[in-house]
């Protein structure tokens, strides 16, 4: 995961943390034909970290990367610091150093993920053991998580209700999207083993003269396993703040995820962004989805190809939505990115206070 992959919680978290402290986003490594070194990018509130390693080095990479951390605090004069990790693959390098704190924000299930490093659980399990505090990226994972900790929190995706309240003004579609004929059902994320292929599939062939959008980075499936037809479109990865454009052209919005191993404990952070767009919203049975959103009737949940039809036909034939949207309003009041940032901050202080530790402001790092 680099910073500059997909604009999603890390980056919504820590560009929040980073106008109040000194954050050092360090990626995972990149191998090269020079000496290994830190190559810092700034990226606003965050300083992103690269690890460079010489590939043609056999010696062991985890301590490489340990060295390039301590030359990290070293060069930078940071004695005073917290480590948040987001994979715990990060802690093999890093679990000798003496942080004030240490924060893991289980944003996922990474072990049900594909290709994910078969040490990844017993590695996690050291992590649980060492961090002062866990975040957790909603609550079936924390339900999941609760009994592994003593200092765990849920906290579900957040959304910037600003930033896709854009989407409910007519806005001038892209290039790329303008020709496409209504009606549209788009998606907007990464296309991964997460995706429900058999399911757009067939709802595209059961509705031809509907068009399926498709906006984001094909990662980790083969391209040719995608559905293929006249009524599907891949536009590819897009930056963050082109999305409202792409999704205000947009006549329902899609959450077309597999039920399956990797998808179990998410909480997709498309949910409150589509509802703040205004479009209405079709989901397979996420939990995190289905409750609150489906019991609360903002998002229309369905279990196959021919109830995904019927969803669509009768919200295509909805002419008035304000009483729903009043209802999407209310609902997403207090949901704000910034408010979660407020709430981790808090419990972070409180933590720190509570092992009677101090942290400077101006000395932060995250991992």
């Amino acid at each position: 995961m680099r910073w500059n992959f997909v604009y999603q919680r890390p980056q919504h978290l820590l560009s929040r943390f980073g106008k109040h402290y000194s954050v050092y986003f360090i990626e995972e490594p990149v191998f090269y034909d020079h000496n290994d070194m830190n190559l810092i990018t700034d990226a606003g509130n965050v300083q992103v970290v690269t690890p460079h390693l010489n590939q043609n080095n056999k010696d062991d990479i985890t301590e490489r990367q340990s060295k390039l951390v301590q030359q990290l605090l070293d060069e930078h004069n940071i004695n005073n610091y917290i480590f948040w990790y987001y994979s715990p693959m990060m802690y093999l390098f890093s679990k000798n150093f003496y942080p004030s704190l240490i924060v893991y924000d289980c944003m996922d299930e990474l072990s049900a993920f594909k290709f994910a490093p078969p040490q990844l659980k017993e590695t996690e399990r050291q992590l649980f053991e060492k961090a002062d505090v866990v975040f957790t990226g909603g609550y079936s994972l924390y339900y999941a998580k609760k009994d592994l900790h003593q200092n765990i929190y849920p906290f579900p995706s957040s959304i910037e209700k600003e930033h896709f309240a854009k989407a409910r003004i007519h806005n001038q579609q892209p290039v790329d999207q303008e020709n496409i004929p209504h009606p549209r059902l788009g998606f907007c994320g990464v296309l991964d083993e997460r995706f429900d292929i058999e399911l757009i599939r067939e709802a595209a062939q059961r509705k031809p003269h509907w068009n399926f959008i498709m906006v984001g980075p094909v990662v980790k499936i083969d391209e040719h396993d995608l559905p293929r037809g006249n009524n599907i479109h891949y536009l590819g990865g897009k930056s963050y703040n082109e999305l409202p454009a792409y999704i205000s052209g947009w006549d329902i919005a899609l959450i077309p995820f597999a039920i399956n191993e990797s998808t179990q404990y998410i909480s997709p952070t498309k949910t409150p962004e589509y509802l703040a767009a205004g479009k209405p919203v079709i989901s397979t049975p996420i939990k995190d989805v289905v409750r609150p959103y489906g019991e609360e009737e903002l998002v229309s949940i369905v279990h196959s190809a021919e109830e995904f039809v019927i969803a669509g036909e009768q919200l295509l034939t909805q002419t008035n939505r304000l009483k729903w949207l009043k209802q999407v309003d209310e609902f997403l009041a207090e949901n704000s990115w910034d408010n979660t940032f407020n709430e981790m901050n808090k419990i972070i202080n409180e933590t720190l206070n509570i092992n009677k530790k101090s942290i400077n402001p101006k000395r932060e790092i995250y991992v």
